[in-house]
């Protein structure tokens, strides 16, 4: 195989590769949207988005992490004298 067809078919798996990307990112940023569509929502119907967003965060995390943080932070909070 001459080079110039090796380079033709790297360059065509990297324009596939690229144009996969690209097509995520455009469904990423219509679902970021669509996230941002139901916070306002909620945040209209007088839910704080603040707390909704840290109780996401705290549901990724798996029951033992939630605690450790939760100790740090209460351990950190009254070293502070905050509690």
């Amino acid at each position: 195989m001459e080079e110039s067809s090796v380079e033709n078919v790297a360059a065509a798996e990297l324009r596939q590769f690229i144009e996969r990307i690209e097509r995520l990112e455009e469904e990423k940023a219509a679902i970021g949207s669509d996230i941002k569509d139901v916070m306002g929502e909620a945040k209209g119907r007088g839910y704080d988005t603040k707390a909704i967003r840290t109780i996401i965060r705290l549901r990724k995390k798996d029951a033992n992490e939630r605690l450790e943080e939760e100790s740090i932070l209460q351990t950190y909070m009254a070293a502070l004298g905050m509690e």
